[in-house]
């Protein structure tokens, strides 16, 4: 009776919903991109329960691509804003 309810569809969405949760719902760079990979299994998970196994693939590989493209832009906004507040620092010095 519940074990009809556990199948790749719901377990797909209910990843799919967790990921975008998290990524709401948390306040550090590093805890949000765990989340979106949580958002990413999920997704793909969907696409191949809907049988659409070219699209599954293509999303498979550009996901990963699309997770170092994120953490190259937390890495380069954590610089510029230690930069910014170093230079704050300094301003406040003087």
């Amino acid at each position: 009776m519940y074990l009809d309810f556990i199948n790749l569809t719901t377990v797909s969405a209910a990843l799919t919903l967790i990921g975008a949760a998290g990524i709401i719902a948390l306040a550090k760079p590093l805890d949000k991109v765990i989340m979106f990979a949580l958002l990413q299994g999920g997704f793909i998970g969907m696409i191949v329960a809907a049988k659409y196994l070219d699209v599954a693939m293509a999303a498979a590989i550009f996901d990963p691509i699309a997770t170092v493209i994120l953490l190259i832009g937390i890495i380069k906004i954590n610089e510029v804003r230690k930069k910014k507040q170093e230079s704050q620092e300094e301003g406040n010095l003087a």
